[in-house]
């Protein structure tokens, strides 16, 4: 493994990861370069380097704090966690404005790789190299380009082009200006988007990696193509063909699952599951490697929340240490085992109540969450809890927690959703816990991860593509998509086949009764719709880094917080222009060579 640092007078790289070698074997090779030129960008050993340095960026974005709060905070499934609220997290609270640090990490982070892409693909034409090896390297640059832009679209709106030398243009010199006042940018720029990933699906090679890997093929780029189509076909500068556009490429990685060497997996807690990190469901992750700091590129992994560190093993975690006793003691200590409880973002009531509503059938809450604490001490050892005892539980329902209590036999605490933390109700600083990025491996407690960052998954092509479907008008080819990701989701290990058909029946037919006792009836092509659609993708995809561009790009951010986020701190603050963020005020400050810089900011800021 090669440590590169790129460098030039526009863009600055670092601490950029290659693997070297064949199937698992990984060698590290220190060789700190510091300065490059742009001369060494048009060469063999440059054009890779900057390559690597594309996958690299992306660490900036999905991982560290600033990314976890503007992809999920203030939505309908995520609220503030009681240290979350304490701290005044803006983007929860919609208390944002253009001085805000969160929005600074897709702002800062994503400039510097659109021009390095840009300087790959100018040059590259000249370069000497295998022919073969210099094609995959040009689609992959296309393919970070266009993901860099749509990172800031879906953000930002309509952003710059034009970096001081023309649109798409390496720019090599010092530019003080902001071309964003431009005729139809939106526009233009959901065009680059669409060319770079239809280039790239066009170009990267058709096989996942051997043994997985992290480096792109072609399902991650038809899928990012398929929800570019679609997010701007909810915009302003919507064309008739995009929702047909989005099915087309969606249902291309669906019907040749084989020759991608894509599947969906039988059960979906191996999805997220620890040590399956390269499974075939996944289509693109940002890689990093457990237990290795150094080439994680973080330099202080127990102190260290931004820049490039992961810190989502540790984010959503609940208060299991010090705020709920038995009998006036802790019977849990920070354990590496339920990662560091940073209680930074909790689910909001509706994704437990409604959302989550049937979990006994449907295996993706349990699979998602953690709701059962074991004892870490014996300090309630006297009240019959001892290490290893259950210490705490989250029941999934009222009534499912009055029956346990009802008992009066259960040594350890019972909390059901009535009871779970909300800013409205901060007695209890227990909540599920989200349980997919838990990383074992860690050196410390309060380590952040080392696991890869799953971006996109094939489950998600599916959900894609029955929404294109239902907004090009054909509903009906929606349902079977819907089906097979239910289907599935009902499965647990150890079921029999009798139980296992029973619940698969129950998540593939409407139930107008309970969980235990259904009255069923068939799903049709009038229950597919957008609102069912956005319900089934919080069930799938929970604290994933979507669920705020989910809603802002679809114009449903405003209805669904109001409706659905009961903390008390987003529902009354969040307007209309939220949709968008702020442009950072620091970018404005420094573009001297723009008059009147309030004119390049969006609407309400």
């Amino acid at each position: 493994m090669k440590r590169l640092f790129y460098k030039s007078t526009i863009a600055v790289i670092a601490g950029s990861l290659l693997l070297l070698g064949s199937g698992c074997q990984k060698k590290l090779i220190e060789k700190p370069y510091t300065v490059f030129t742009t001369e060494y960008l048009k060469t063999a050993a440059g054009l890779q380097s900057g390559v690597v340095a594309l996958y690299s960026g992306m660490r900036y974005i999905y991982g560290p704090n600033g990314g976890l709060n503007v992809m999920n905070s203030g939505t309908d499934e995520w609220g503030l966690g009681d240290q979350g609220a304490s701290s005044g997290l803006d983007c929860g609270a919609y208390n944002l404005n253009a001085s805000n640090g969160d929005i600074l990490t897709p702002w800062n982070r994503s400039y510097n790789n659109i021009n390095l892409a840009n300087g790959i693909i100018t040059f590259a034409p000249d370069v000497s190299m295998d022919g073969t090896a210099k094609a995959k390297l040009v689609a992959e640059a296309h393919f970070f380009r266009g993901l860099y832009y749509l990172t800031l679209v879906e953000q930002f709106g309509a952003v710059p082009l034009d970096l001081g030398s023309g649109d798409l243009a390496f720019n090599q010199q010092p530019f003080q200006g902001f071309n964003r006042l431009v005729a139809d940018l939106l526009k233009k720029d959901y065009q680059v988007i669409i060319d770079d990933f239809t280039y790239a699906s066009q170009n990267l090679p058709t096989q996942r990696p051997v043994n997985g890997g992290f480096y792109i093929y072609k399902a991650a780029a038809y899928h990012f193509l398929a929800k570019a189509y679609l997010f701007r076909g909810y915009s302003s500068v919507k064309q008739s063909t995009d929702f047909k556009s989005s099915w087309d490429a969606s249902k291309y990685v669906i019907d040749n699952q084989t020759a991608l060497g894509t599947a969906l997996l039988t059960d979906y807690g191996d999805i997220h599951k620890e040590g399956n990190d390269y499974n075939a469901e996944i289509l693109y992750s940002v890689e990093r490697i457990q237990a290795d700091p150094f080439d994680n590129e973080v330099n202080d992994v127990a102190n260290e929340f931004s820049g490039k560190a992961n810190m989502s093993c540790n984010w959503y975690n609940a208060n299991y240490q010090n705020n709920v006793t038995i009998n006036g003691a802790f019977p849990c200590d920070r354990v590496l085992q339920y990662m560091r409880p940073l209680r930074q973002l909790c689910p909001n009531q509706w994704l437990y109540d409604s959302a989550f509503a049937d979990k006994k059938n449907d295996s993706r809450y349990d699979n998602s969450f953690r709701t059962v604490w074991l004892a870490t001490n014996n300090n309630a050892a006297s009240s019959g809890v001892s290490t290893g005892d259950t210490a705490y539980f989250l029941a999934p329902s009222k009534v499912y927690g009055d029956s346990l209590r009802a008992l009066g036999t259960k040594k350890y605490v019972i909390l059901d959703p009535t009871q779970f933390y909300l800013v409205s109700r901060p007695a209890y600083q227990l909540y599920p816990s989200l349980k997919k990025f838990d990383d074992n491996k860690r050196a410390g407690i309060n380590d952040a991860s080392g696991r890869p960052y799953v971006v996109a998954k094939l489950s998600e092509v599916y959900l894609e593509a029955a929404e294109a479907a239902i907004l090009d008008g054909r509903p009906g080819d929606a349902l079977p998509l819907i089906q097979t990701l239910r289907q599935r989701a009902a499965y647990r290990a150890g079921l029999s086949a009798a139980v296992l058909a029973q619940r698969q029946a129950i998540m593939t037919n409407k139930n107008t009764g309970t969980p235990n006792i259904p009255v069923l009836t068939p799903y049709t092509a009038a229950d597919m719709t957008v609102d069912f659609i956005m319900t089934e993708r919080s069930r799938e995809l929970c604290g994933e880094s979507l669920r705020w561009t989910d809603l802002a790009c679809r114009n449903l951010l405003v209805e669904y917080v109001k409706t659905r986020n009961r903390n008390l701190i987003a529902a009354p603050k969040v307007q209309a222009f939220h949709v968008l963020r702020p442009i950072p005020q620091s970018q404005l400050d420094k573009s001297v060579a723009i008059t009147n810089p309030a004119q390049y900011q969006n609407p309400g800021y």
